[in-house]
């Protein structure tokens, strides 16, 4: 689950700072690089009001390799940028300040990433790691996973593996919400890493037969086949698939009505041929299914935490567990 914090007035900034820092220490990172993650969260925080009014900063604890690492995630809803690089440029500013925000967090962050366009909002990403360590090989990640409004659990769960040809991430939405939810889909995501070895068909098959004794999860399976240059998706219920790669507008993909665990009249894969690098977005209901990438421009092709972030904080409902999923295969 991501930690969310809502960014309003400029008392929150503290907040978020504190709240960033105590989870930069339980993931395990050394003083030395709280004190980086600090530094940079003050300065999303503070970029938010200053140029948005207001926004979110969401923060996951990352793996690695030797170590650990921590992402956070500075949402909003402002008049954006239409010149990125020129604001990451010390001494540029547009609202009167020095002018260090974006080049302090690009010094600081081990990786960072930033999506802008002019009336559409920004969503800047950092990513911090112990000395030595780095993000895991594989498969390019994003996510945002927030619990309904008032629940300390959340009924949506997700999970990633990948080998040298392929890629494959679950998402699942626990029926309702609350500990039962969650419950399900914490069924589900152990069945999903006991058999991902299985072909996509009967890896949701036997996730199905896992969730009999549970309330049931709507969930899918998502594959990025390198090798055969597809995408496999098997779907029950209402988790929303998009599929964007080098070749043309973005495709969704079908799922079936069901509910696993219960009722799934029909388990069946569809495949998506793609070009290049596809980014495989994943989303349970608790976001509105009206969108569409390619109004985005150039989202698609950045890091898949921007496009998360972007998806979860335009079209979130607000009124259920809300989870994004982000795929991009490795290079």
């Amino acid at each position: 689950m991501s930690l969310i914090h809502l960014v309003g007035d400029s008392s929150q900034v503290g907040e978020v700072r504190r709240a960033v820092s105590a989870a930069a220490r339980c993931a395990g990172l050394p003083e030395d690089v709280v004190g980086r993650v600090a530094l940079v969260a003050t300065e999303i925080a503070t970029n938010l009001l200053k140029h948005a009014g207001a926004g979110m900063v969401a923060a996951r604890r990352l793996p690695a390799i030797g170590g650990a690492g921590i992402e956070l995630l500075g949402l909003d809803s402002g008049p954006g940028m239409a010149d990125v690089g020129r604001c990451f440029v010390d001494g540029f500013s547009t609202a009167g300040s020095p002018g260090t925000g974006l080049g302090s967090i690009a010094r600081n962050a081990d990786r960072y990433a930033i999506y802008s366009r002019p009336g559409r909002g920004t969503a800047v990403m950092a990513a911090f790691f112990t000395g030595g360590a780095a993000a895991l090989p594989g498969p390019e990640l994003g996510v945002v996973v927030a619990p309904y409004p008032g629940e300390t659990v959340c009924g949506d769960g997700w999970a990633a593996v990948h080998d040298r040809s392929t890629a494959t991430v679950l998402l699942v939405d626990g029926s309702g919400h609350g500990p039962l939810a969650a419950q399900a889909a914490e069924a589900a995501v152990r069945c999903f890493q006991d058999n991902s070895a299985k072909d996509c068909t009967a890896l949701a098959e036997t996730i199905h037969r896992a969730l009999a004794p549970t309330r049931g999860a709507a969930m899918a399976v998502a594959r990025i086949d390198s090798a055969a240059r597809l995408v496999r998706f098997v779907g029950i219920g209402n988790i929303s698939g998009v599929v964007a790669g080098d070749d043309g507008p973005a495709r969704r993909m079908a799922s079936h009505n069901g509910t696993a665990g219960h009722i799934a009249p029909r388990i069946r894969e569809f495949t998506y041929p793609f070009a290049g690098r596809p980014l495989v977005i994943l989303h349970s209901d608790g976001l509105s299914a009206r969108w569409e990438i390619d109004s985005y421009p150039g989202l698609a092709a950045g890091h898949p935490s921007l496009a998360a972030g972007v998806v979860f904080r335009d079209h979130r409902r607000g009124r259920d567990d809300a989870s994004v999923v982000a795929m991009r295969a490795a290079a």
